[in-house]
């Protein structure tokens, strides 16, 4: 399988005089899972809405293979998108929105699902919020985007529905990369393969969970908890 490579360089963001992105680089490849932490309003939701083209930067790049995407269009097939809000229309039903989602040839498989099966004759407004969360996230993880974006894909999930959200997000792993931020960061620390750091406007490349400590973000009892759990 022929491995893909997003890269985001030299990314500006401002508002009004407060740089909230500065000279941002980020490069994430298929088998990637990117687990981008940082304070809230560090500006995470911000870089994943620029690098899927639906908000403005001052200045960027952004390649995927080697070529420059300018066209919104070309990211909208090369990228998928989990916002934190909902996206689904309330007046469809779970049928059509994967019918919507899906090609036929992946419907099969889509299907072959314990959670997907126990909603499939209801409608949107009749999921609970956990089981509304999860149909939208394998929406999202299985089209044939070669990335995906998740903004705060846990919300509202109970421990059960997380460990079938990041198994869905490892078993798509395998054929796209992952970018994933959520205030849930222990799981995001988890299920990463990789991490980094949105501190002060720029994005830090962490080599060890040990750094998030020396740059402020975790504390060191923290740290050592979180191992015992691994």
């Amino acid at each position: 399988m022929k491995k893909h490579i997003l890269e985001v360089d030299s990314e500006q963001k401002r508002y009004d005089a407060q740089s909230i992105l500065s000279d941002v680089y980020l490069k994430c490849e298929t088998n990637d899972i990117i687990g981008l932490l940082g304070r809230n309003g560090s500006g995470k939701s911000t870089l994943l809405k620029i690098i899927f083209g639906i908000e403005n930067a001052d200045f960027k790049f952004v390649r995927i293979d080697g070529v420059v995407k300018t066209k919104i269009s070309d990211l909208f097939n090369e990228i998928s998108y989990l916002s934190q809000d909902n996206f689904i229309p309330n007046q469809l039903s779970v049928k059509k929105a994967i019918s919507l989602s899906i090609n036929s040839e992946h419907a099969e498989c889509f299907y072959n699902d314990e959670m997907i099966q126990s909603i499939n004759n209801r409608k949107i407004p009749q999921l609970l919020g956990g089981e509304l969360r999860y149909l939208e996230i394998k929406l999202v993880l299985c089209n044939p985007s070669k990335f995906v974006l998740l903004d705060e894909p846990y919300n509202g999930l109970s421990p059960l529905m997380i460990e079938k959200v990041n198994k869905l997000i490892k078993e798509n792993a395998t054929r796209k990369g992952v970018l994933i931020t959520d205030h849930n960061y222990e799981n995001v620390i988890s299920i990463s393969t990789k991490l980094m750091l949105m501190k002060d406007g720029k994005l830090h490349h962490i080599k060890s969970k040990e750094e998030l400590v020396d740059k402020g973000y975790l504390n060191a009892n923290f740290l050592n908890t979180l191992k015992k759990f691994q």
